[in-house]
């Protein structure tokens, strides 16, 4: 059996830090013996209650307890939630209870929760008891449990009430750690980091050392079910193997405490030294606050830990190389290093983080100074800088949070500044020495090397093929690499990727031809980022497969991912190789060439090698390796090489980087200060070495070059002079500082126009981005003008620097795109320090640079430098695409021909207000010489699909963000390059909608439609083809049956109006927060019961569709189910549930991957609520929440078996899940047994707030749960052919037992007005109340007086539920309102009277709701932006309909009338911007040219109406030809059913016409909802109002 020594730590001069493994029976006897006592109480909670080795640490407790004393148990909930001063006081009251006096020893068994909270009732319990902890957490053990702090959490913050009150022991177990899940685990080794980065270099290189064996053994742990003896109860475990590496965990384990117990011991009030065990907690705790639950304590503090690191690196203080370790470490032990990680993004649920919310968190951290921020320093790793946390600036904080920096003008830099800049290694000349070193024979100390991630990821490539043994030396300064000659390559198991390293990829390349196979793999995957997945690697390539090497393209032809077989080898002999693109080709075939089979004479070919001083240098190096290679005296560029094998020299320096120094060098020329870059001269392996001499020298400045040193003077600033010529072949990757050096350039000579024109730079255009694009776009935001050549650029200088323009367009100041390019970030970087620089206001916008981080691919530490060294003022800041404003993304509809996409197309234009593109159109117009059909006869569809590919991807990029809706063709997902556009946009934000039909309705259609060219193939095959693609392409999915009629079709467009509204975000779906019930439905096929759906869904806020109970599951026939539920139901939200089998359900309990199908279909669908159970696992949990967009999610679990009464620990884990995962609505279901378990129910819900919660038991005794439960109730029906779990009940059972308990109060309500005697409010209002089981009345109050309304109802009847008021009284009523709802206001008329308790009354108007809803509900878009309607009458209805068509969107009301007087009045009675246009002859409505595709009549239908206003009213009528929707007429008038001009519209100009009857229920309704707060049941109410 595996063990270690037990050790001793003291602290504050006592040995109170006992460390071992498996020491239970030295923890009780040292307990009983050191703290001897009448009364033990261990506390632990729920979790560790289930842990095996707490039944041990009681047993032994039990066997050792001397005669006399006893020992208590008490189980505190689990959780963060529950660390409180409540639970304090339930500990207390416990041991008051029991009689415990102040010789009790309280042992504090758990986690940091537990021990801080317990420690805190010792610290107060009879003024102070003896507590002794066990910590069972890596966390707890070397943090949290030392130290003496204890404390609980209040609504405020963490710990912030508690006490320092120092253990007798910490009894360190490593034993417990064989059960600590996994993740818990990595988040301790945050602080076991932390303490070795603040104080132990040894320790940490430890660490650095045993980092893979750690995580190779906890990410094996095994889950195993424990069965506890004494309850029977089964629980699941993680089991980790820590016999496998005790002695590792025993020591950082040890050694992490002997750090904290050292401060401590020096500080124990954190006056000053023990603040330094912050290190990374200001800035983590940060993140902590807005990030928990989600993420860990340790997970947050690693985060911090790089930013207080990179903090310290931007201030001058540790070098990048020790923040690169760090970095390296912390990854290697499996912790987040960026809240941006893919994997922690959605670990956190893709929480945003916003800078203002982080510097407001850390303004309250408790080491602050005041308003002061204050963090911990290093010096280097193992070492702090000072003896405490320093004051740090908001912008220094803010610089490190963000990827976006603001540069402010140099001007404040003196002129006489000399400075010396040396930058970090060469990355050309880091990138050859690790293959040449990973090839040798023999240990090789490599100085210098570049810390970059193209390094980062050539280490972890040679380590992962086993090419060399890497070691660091010097504090992680040098990597030593002890090759083995290349005879251990071996192929690894996963893929490498390389990020966007160009060079890293194109070594690695041939260097895989060299690597054998494993016993289980035969290949290797290079990959890399999607820039990576574009920049071009063929010729390599093809060189390499000509001579021997098998590679295959695994996606796209010329670039990455690639696949090199092992089985298969590098030849030699002759290779020719195309080096025009790239030089880097060369050098990979040059440095892997020794270890062909035969001697290699590599043979460059296809015109002039670019940057042949690159290969130069690769031979150079070579040389140093012990290999020369011979240049051809007989071929121009052409190589031999021998066959032979690298010996390492010892030690190997790497010169700084020459490319990276030209931006300290043009920093001196811009400024006109003096730079020295100490080991650059004129004996450098680099041609950028020449930049000085070449170009800053030409350009005026003035340029000292020694063999190893170059030192630049520049000119007074605004006296650099342009160059006329310059070939920077030599130097390609300077072109860029040359470009923004020569953009402030200019002389006195006209005729050249300050040009600058730069040459041999072509690879320049596959670089990390096409550079001379880039800098060509890019400086035109300054106001600098360039013309692109074919292989450089001419860049024309400004008159004067302050020309210089900062980069702006309509919206304000915008950001310098640097394309994740590290050059051309740093060139901008100087650029930017330009603009404004003479300006003498005080406070200038500075110019924003996106994506700095982007430097750290060779110089990581660039930004610091520019800062500390140079003196530049950097800020940071909130992107701005991060900023609170509405989304305008484009919609891409996508779908085959038929399927509908031009008029769901326009539908979405109308229903967001967006612009529609279609793009069949933009082809034609672009194209120019005919139609689609004809260009494709003449050109074929393979160019026809290129074409619409460019055409796509063109408007995109300059639409995407504009608020477009863009139609396409069919076939667009046919061409591979589409499919990755529509993908991009996809996940950028934007809408792919795939617009769906029935393949049969597709067919059907297809075949007789003329107008596009024939398909070449069977539709069915175009679709089967098409099918995935079309659902991969997509986010979103609308399924759009045939319809027959119109008024299916008016349905549709409901449906999809309400869908584009909810994924959009336009329309919030809302969670209720009142009384409220959802239906469930049991049906086997929705369709079938089309006609009861309505009915079933009366007085629902929601409606469930059990997906476990339909007859199928393809997705076909689950869209058409969900189609017919928003139609039938009127767009109720939906709630998508699968129940599984072990839930209740009916669903597989293992069908995963269905499972998955279906979210994923849910989501795509729109559906606004979905119901995910707890107990399924957590990868497909997170893969909906993290894709859930508007939709919310409910965390249900159920409990069928009455196995957990409400007090049990599992409610309490199952509501801590729900609150990490952020799920929206909690649903906990539970049986009742007896009614107590309603009782307890009741209890759980009235301490669970923190999100709303859907609390009810099952069964006949659990019925007044669901009664009581508040929102969102499931509900049955009797429509339906059962219930869908025991004890459901109808909403009218519920209401009317709610009642009868006293929850409902009935109310008196009532219409007022003379005559009422035909009035049908109480039709309606009591068919309401009768369906819904409501226990109001409405009446009828005949009278002409408000004063008799005030003194009878208002003032009179206490049970007053509320008032419809109709004429005359609307206005009178008026003046006995409290308060005015604006649409009453604006209108200046009440018909809905609402109590708002305390006598007071609240005066709406919902006649315009009336109209609104009609016209809705009829075809008319919610939102008619910038279309026209007509009013008829200038009465009082027609002041709501004029309301009613301003607030949905009409850009101008016309209105005629009888009486012009009355018209005028009325529009002088509305504000300007309402619009209102008059139209008082025949004449004047003949000269109106706009479409009106709305009237609404609000005159008297009873008598006949003048000629001169019918003649006006045809006018109008004749002008809805053109509408974009079915032309629309309400008739206000309910009596008859059929108005004159009701049937004049519909018959003589074919318009769509809606009875007054339905604005009448419409209206109603509304006042219904307000008046109980209940859904409608509008379908019941309309038949029964309408049926006489």
């Amino acid at each position: 059996m595996a063990t270690v020594p037990l050790a001793k730590v003291p602290i504050l001069g006592k040995d109170t830090v006992h460390v071992g493994y498996n020491i239970h029976e030295h923890i009780v006897s040292t307990t009983i013996h050191d703290c001897p006592s009448s009364t033990y109480v261990i506390v632990n909670d729920a979790n560790v209650q289930k842990l095996p080795y707490l039944k041990t640490i009681k047993s032994e407790m039990e066997k050792q307890l001397p005669e006399g004393a006893r020992v208590l148990h008490y189980i505190t909930k689990p959780g963060e939630a529950n660390k409180t001063r409540q639970t304090k006081e339930q500990v207390e009251d416990f041991m008051l209870d029991n009689g415990c006096t102040r010789d009790t020893v309280v042992i504090a068994i758990g986690g940091g929760i537990v021990g801080d909270m317990i420690g805190y009732v010792a610290a107060t319990f009879m003024r102070g008891v003896r507590v002794v902890h066990i910590p069972t957490s890596l966390l707890a053990m070397v943090d949290s449990s030392i130290g003496g702090k204890t404390a609980v959490d209040t609504p405020m913050g963490k710990n912030f009430i508690g006490a320092f009150w120092q253990p007798q022991f910490v009894f360190v177990d490593i034993k417990w750690l064989e059960t600590l899940p996994r993740r818990e685990f990595i988040n301790g080794m945050a602080e076991v980091i932390k303490t070795a980065c603040i104080w132990d270099a040894a320790e940490f290189a430890r660490l650095e050392e045993n980092a893979q064996t750690f995580l190779d053994i906890v990410n094996n742990a095994q889950i195993v079910q424990y069965s506890d003896e004494n309850t029977g109860d089964v629980y699941e475990l993680s089991q980790t193997d820590i016999p496998k590496m005790l002695e590792h965990t025993y020591k950082l384990v040890l050694e992490s405490i002997k750090v904290k117990t050292e401060v401590v011991s020096s500080d124990e009030r954190e006056t000053s030294l023990r603040n330094l065990l912050n290190f990374g907690h200001t800035i983590g705790h940060a993140f902590e606050a807005i990030l928990t639950p989600q993420a860990l304590h340790g997970e947050c503090v690693s985060i911090g830990m790089i930013y207080e690191a990179e903090l310290s690196r931007y201030l001058g203080i540790l070098s990048p190389t020790q923040v690169a370790r760090i970095v390296k470490i912390l990854v290697a032990y499996g912790l987040p290093v960026s809240p941006s990680e893919k994997w922690f993004k959605e670990l956190t649920l893709q929480k945003r983080t916003p800078l203002d919310v982080l510097l407001s968190k850390m303004s309250i951290d408790k080491k602050n100074d005041g308003s002061k921020k204050k963090c911990v320093l290093l010096e280097t790793v193992g070492k702090c800088y000072g003896t405490s946390a320093h004051v740090v600036s908001d912008a220094d904080l803010r610089f490190v949070l963000t990827d976006e920096t603001l540069v402010y003008p140099f001007k404040n830099i003196p002129a006489n500044q000399t400075k010396t800049i040396t930058p970090p290694g060469s990355k050309s000349i880091s990138n050859r020495a690790l293959i040449l070193a990973a090839l040798g024979k023999g240990p090789c100390r490599i100085k210098n090397l570049l810390h970059s991630d193209d390094t980062k990821h050539m280490l972890n490539a040679v380590q992962e093929l086993n090419g060399a043994k890497i070691t660091w030396e010097d504090n992680g300064e040098t990597v030593v690499l002890d090759g083995q000659g290349g005879a251990t390559l071996t192929a690894c198991e996963n893929p490498l990727y390389l990020g966007n390293a160009g060079t890293a990829s194109r070594f690695l390349t041939s260097f895989a031809s060299l690597v054998k196979s494993s016993k289980s793999k035969n290949h290797i995957i290079l990959t890399g980022n999607d820039r990576m997945q574009q920049r071009p690697i063929g010729p390599l390539v093809d060189s390499l497969r000509t001579n021997g090497t098998k590679i295959d393209y695994v996606k796209n032809e010329g670039s990455l991912p690639l696949k090199v077989y092992t089985d298969t080898h590098l030849q030699g002999g002759r290779i020719e190789l195309a080096a025009t693109v790239s030089s880097q080709y060369v050098s990979s075939v040059l440095m892997c060439a020794p270890y062909a089979e035969e001697p290699v004479t590599l043979s460059l070919v296809g015109g002039k090698p670019i940057s042949i001083l690159y290969v130069e240098m690769t031979i150079k190096m070579m040389e140093k390796f012990g290999v020369k290679v011979t240049q051809s005296t007989t071929e121009p560029f052409t190589y031999h090489i021998p066959k032979t094998q690298y010996v390492n020299p010892p030690e190997y320096v790497i010169e700084s980087d020459a490319s990276s120094a030209t931006y300290p060098l043009a920093f001196a020329a811009l400024t006109g200060t003096t730079v020295t870059v100490p080991n650059i001269g004129s004996d450098s392996l680099q041609g950028d070495a020449r930049f000085a001499r070449d170009v800053l020298g030409p350009m005026g400045c003035t340029v000292e070059q020694t063999a190893s040193s170059t030192t630049v003077t520049g000119p007074p600033v605004g006296h650099l002079k342009p160059l006329k010529h310059i070939d920077m072949e030599p130097m390609t990757d300077a072109f860029l500082t040359a470009c923004v050096v020569a953009a402030v350039a200019h002389d006195s000579n006209p005729e050249f126009h300050n040009t600058t024109t730069i040459e041999g730079i072509a690879n320049q255009r596959v670089k990390e981005c096409n550079r001379i694009e880039a800098m060509a776009t890019q400086l035109a935001k300054f106001g600098v003008r360039t013309h692109e050549l074919p292989d450089g650029i001419q860049v024309h200088g400004l008159d004067s620097i302050d020309e210089l323009q900062l980069p702006r367009d309509s919206t304000g100041p915008i950001g310098v795109e640097t394309y994740d390019d590290h050059r051309v970030a740093m060139s901008f970087s100087l650029l930017a320090g330009m603009v404004n620089y003479n300006s003498t206001e005080k406070d200038v916008d500075p110019v924003r640079v996106l994506e700095r981080h982007c430097t750290g691919k060779t110089w990581p530490g660039w930004w610091d430098v520019l800062h500390t060294n140079l003196g530049a003022r950097l800020d940071g800041a909130e992107p701005i695409n991060n900023a609170a404003t509405k989304s305008s993304k484009s919609v891409v509809i996508i779908g085959m021909r038929a399927a509908g996409k031009t008029t769901i197309s326009k539908w979405c234009a109308a229903a967001l207000g967006y612009k529609l593109m279609d793009l069949d159109d933009a082809f034609e117009q672009d194209y120019g010489h005919g139609n689609i059909k004809e260009f494709v006869a003449q050109n074929g569809w393979e160019k026809f699909r290129e074409e619409e590919t460019r055409i796509f991807e063109d408007v995109i990029n300059k639409h995407g963000d504009d608020g477009y809706i863009f139609s396409t063709g069919g076939g667009i997902v046919e061409n591979p390059a589409s499919r990755v556009a529509l993908k991009k946009f996809a996940a950028s934000g934007g809408y792919v909608l795939h617009l769906h039909r029935d393949i049969e309705e597709t067919i059907i259609f297809l075949q007789s439609d003329p107008s596009r060219p024939a398909f070449v193939e069977e539709i069915r095959d175009v679709w089967e083809r098409r099918e995935k693609w079309y659902k991969d392409c997509s986010n979103y999915t609308f399924f759009a049956p045939h319809c027959s009629n119109e008024i299916e079709f008016q349905s549709l467009r409901k449906a999809f109006s309400r869908f584009i509204n909810v994924i959009s975000g336009n329309e919030e779906i809302a969670v209720p927060t009142k009384r409220s019930a959802f239906v469930c439905l049991t049906f086997e096929d929705l369709t079938e019961h089309t006609s009861k759906l309505s009915e079933i869904a009366y007085g629902c806020d929601a409606v469930e569709v059990r997906v476990d109970h339909l007859v199928k599951l393809d997705a076909d026939f689950v869209n058409r189910q969900l189609f017919t539920l928003r139609s039938a139901t009127g767009g109720l939200p939906i709630i998508f549930t699968v129940r599984t089998k072990k839930q209740g359900g009916k669903f597989d309990d293992d069908d995963y991957e269905t499972l998955e199908q279906l979210f994923s279909l849910a989501l795509k669908a729109g559906v606004e609520f979905i119901d995910l159970e707890l107990t399924l696992p957590t990868a497909i949990q997170y893969k909906v929440l993290n894709n859930k967009g508007n939709t919310k999610v409910i965390g249900s679990h159920h409990d069928f078996d009455a196995a957990f009464p409400w007090s049990n620990s599992e409610w309490e884990n199952r509501y801590n899940q729900a609150l990490s995962l952020d799920v929206d609505i909690v649903k906990f279901v539970g049986t009742a047994v007896t009614f107590e378990d309603n009782l307890e129910l009741e209890r759980f819900r009235f301490s669970h707030t923190i999100k709303p919660l859907i609390a009810i038991n099952m069964g006949e005794i659990g019925k007044v749960s669901r009664v009581l439960n508040t929102i969102l109730t499931p509900i049955t029906s009797s429509l339906l052919p059962g219930s869908a779990a025991p004890g459901q009940l109808t909403l009218p059972e519920i209401n009317k037992i709610y009642t009868s308990m006293g929850g409902i109060t009935p109310k008196e309500l009532f219409v007022v007005g003379k005559p009422i005697e035909h009035s049908r409010s109480p039709t309606l209002h009591n068919t309401g109340y009768k369906l819904l089981g409501l226990p109001h009345t409405f009446g009828k109050f005949e009278t002409d007086s408000a004063e008799e309304v005030k003194k009878q109802l208002l003032d009179g009847n206490k049970n007053l539920g509320g008032l419809a008021v109709t004429i005359p009284l609307k206005l009178d009523i008026i003046k006995y309102m409290d308060d005015l709802t604006p649409a009453a206001e604006i209108i200046g008329a009440v018909n809905t009277v609402i109590p708002l308790g305390d006598g007071k009354f609240r005066g709406d108007n919902t006649d315009w709701l009336g109209i609104t809803n009609s016209l809705i509900s009829n075809g008319v878009p919610a939102n008619v932006s910038g279309m026209c309607g007509l009013v008829v009458g200038a009465g009082g209805a027609s002041r709501a309909a004029v309301y009613a068509l301003f607030k949905m969107g009409c850009a101008k009301i016309y209105v005629i009338n009888r009486c012009s007087d009355e018209m005028q009045a009325l529009k002088a009675s509305f504000p300007v911007h309402f619009n209102l246009v008059l139209v008082e002859t025949v004449e004047e409505a003949d000269q109106v040219v706009d479409t009106v595709s709305m009237v609404i009549s609000c005159v008297p239908a009873n008598k006949p109406l003048p000629d001169n206003l019918v003649s006006k009213v045809e006018r109008f009528l004749a002008k809805g030809a053109k509408a974009s929707f079915v032309p629309t007429l309400l008739d206000a008038a309910y009596k008859p059913s059929i108005t004159p001009l009701m049937k004049l519209a519909s018959d003589k100009y074919q318009w769509h016409v809606v009875p007054g009857a339905q604005m009448l229920v419409h209206q109603g309704v509304e006042q219904f909802e307000r008046w109980t707060s209940f859904k409608p049941p509008f379908k019941g109410i309309f038949d029964e109002v309408t049926k006489d």
